[in-house]
């Protein structure tokens, strides 16, 4: 049995998670599931967007699945983003977000790619000020961070098509984005000499995603260049209500779906839960649940091809009609 702590966080996070659930519940798996809170709504209640208690649940569990949360675009006193809070604490250094063809309106063919972002550093360590009119952020990167996420890709990319693309700004960034370059391209060469290693300025590399999607296998990057892109791959699929995500660490694992909370359609019944669906795919194969997995991926992408398709998708279904139809789908399988 394993246990898995759920995180509905803010907005449609309450809607897409337990239809999640549900799938899951049908499935007929052996997770046992526990609650969680954190977000902005936790924050207001509570002074922390994260709990001690949510980090000890996380901690506790065999992974964890959550939905979305929201962060307020100005600074908030006290206030740390729940996920990049949840990464940091927890070491939850890659961030796993693939993008491969479904049968939505706007995807394009012959997609299937995985970016691999390094999670804990970059910009996102949050190291911040200001003086009057001039405003100074510090990016971190260090060798040992950029190793293991290159080792990370590496071994993604020799599970898959053996090939990695480096992405970087080095050009322009000798320093920090050089030494990135130079510690992913080492350790892909010297420790995976079955997997080509390939760098690829990000600017360039946000073009030929555009160009030439299809010859891309496995990305690795620092943390803002790989929160950008991996936007840009799920543009390329049919957009953020169908991308999955997943929080990997050493001990602890947190999957969450790419999109935001949506406050605008919060409570309205009317989510896409695909990203969440397909992000409880994600965590399934990570417990080794491989076949069950695979079956929910296929029994999605059936109803993503015939309907019953959410509002995003140019349908009218609601959220449990959606969910229902999977489920239906599944048993059919």
């Amino acid at each position: 049995m394993h246990n898995i702590c759920l995180i509905p966080g803010d907005g449609i996070g309450h809607e897409v998670v337990p239809a999640a659930r549900r799938v899951l519940e049908a499935a007929e798996l052996p997770l046992r599931f526990v609650h969680a809170e954190a977000g902005w709504s936790t924050f207001e209640r509570l002074g922390t967007s994260v709990p001690d208690a949510t980090i000890k649940a996380i901690q506790a569990a065999d992974a964890t699945l959550a939905g979305a949360f929201t962060a307020p675009s100005v600074k908030v006193a006290g206030f740390q983003g729940a996920i990049r809070y949840m990464r940091r604490t927890l070491d939850l250094y890659a961030n796993l977000r693939p993008a491969k063809t479904r049968p939505v309106p706007g995807c394009l063919p012959g997609i299937d790619m995985l970016m691999v972002r390094e999670n804990t550093e970059g910009l996102y360590v949050e190291f911040e000020r200001r003086y009057n009119d001039i405003a100074i952020a510090d990016v971190k990167i260090s060798r040992s961070a950029s190793e293991r996420i290159a080792r990370v890709a590496a071994q993604l990319a020799r599970e898959r098509r053996g090939q990695v693309h480096v992405v970087h700004k080095a050009n322009v960034l000798p320093i920090t984005s050089g030494l990135f370059l130079e510690t992913a391209m080492d350790v892909i060469r010297r420790e995976y000499p079955d997997v080509k290693a390939i760098d690829i300025i990000v600017d360039a590399c946000a073009m030929k995603l555009v160009r030439e999607s299809s010859s891309f296998d496995v990305l690795v990057t620092t943390n803002l260049f790989g929160d950008i892109l991996s936007d840009l791959m799920a543009g390329l699929v049919g957009g953020l209500g169908i991308a999955p995500s997943a929080n990997l660490g050493d001990r602890e694992a947190v999957f969450e779906p790419v999109h935001g909370s949506a406050p605008d359609i919060a409570g309205q019944g009317i989510a896409n839960p695909t990203a969440t669906i397909l992000t409880a795919c994600l965590m399934l194969e990570h417990l080794k649940l491989r076949e069950p997995a695979q079956r929910i991926e296929a029994a999605v992408d059936r109803v993503l091809e015939h309907g019953p398709r959410t509002r995003d998708l140019g349908g009218d279904a609601d959220t449990e009609t959606f969910t229902d139809a999977v489920i239906e789908t599944y048993h059919a399988l």
